[in-house]
């Protein structure tokens, strides 16, 4: 049987002066090896996006982490970016309508890290540029580690709800944490399903009737066939694929 296929849009990176896609191997090794699936990147740049084409073929969508930030302008920030450099407005270009398009064509998707930020933006949310800097919020930011077990390692607890506490089916699971942004206001369609202790949504999903919209703001590629709750998330993702890859 062939596998489903999840597409999963590139970032811009340019190294030695030129520029590159590239994704992470941690995310679609998960893809393969825990979720069951092919992973197929996107690249991205104006004469490759062809947004009917990558839905055409797509039997979900993973969007993963990145150094990026989402544009502020995007989500009607009034104050300007706090690092130019730290802007991928190619793969804003294509997230953000890809998001709404999977939402209408009930296409599964799971975002992760800056997917989930994208998510809520997407959808009409809005973000936080830096959460260690608002009142109440904890600083979620990685810790100054050069070993990068240690960056992605365990952070803190989150409180779990709804469809995602009965997958995993405990009331807390403890995550690893490295975002400077955050969810400031939940876009209307999404749910939160998590919140860290400081009242930061960790998780989200979209409506019920979808087969698979759901996002995370911790990284659970990281080992994660190493990782209980992990395993359960991507299996599920994999699930709705196959769903998916049969319609």
């Amino acid at each position: 049987m062939t596998r489903p296929i999840v597409i999963i849009p590139c970032d811009t990176k340019v190294i030695e002066g030129m520029t590159f896609d590239a994704v992470g191997r941690k995310y679609s090794a998960a893809v393969a090896e825990v979720a069951d699936c092919q992973p197929l990147l996107a690249p991205l740049g104006p004469s490759m996006l062809d947004m009917n084409a990558l839905l055409e073929i797509a039997d979900g969508i993973l969007l993963s982490g990145s150094l990026s930030n989402v544009h502020p302008s995007l989500y009607g920030a009034d104050e300007p970016p706090l690092n130019d450099k730290a802007l991928d407005p190619e793969r804003d270009s294509l997230t953000l309508p890809l998001i709404r398009e999977a939402l209408n064509r009930k296409k599964p998707l799971f975002a992760i890290c800056r997917g989930f930020q994208e998510l809520n933006v997407a959808l009409g949310g809005t973000l936080d540029q830096a959460v260690h800097t608002v009142s109440g919020r904890n600083d979620h930011r990685e810790p100054a580690h050069p070993m990068v077990e240690d960056r992605f390692g365990p952070s803190h607890p989150v409180a779990l709800s709804g469809t995602l506490k009965s997958w995993v089916g405990k009331d807390e699971i403890i995550v690893n944490s490295l975002h400077w942004q955050g969810i400031q206001r939940l876009a209307p369609p999404l749910t939160a399903e998590a919140h860290a202790k400081d009242g930061l949504i960790e998780a989200v999903r979209g409506p019920a009737d979808h087969p698979f919209l759901f996002g995370v703001q911790w990284h659970p590629e990281w080992q994660a066939k190493n990782n209980a709750a992990s395993i359960e998330i991507f299996r599920r993702f994999g699930a709705a694929a196959r769903g998916s890859s049969t319609t």
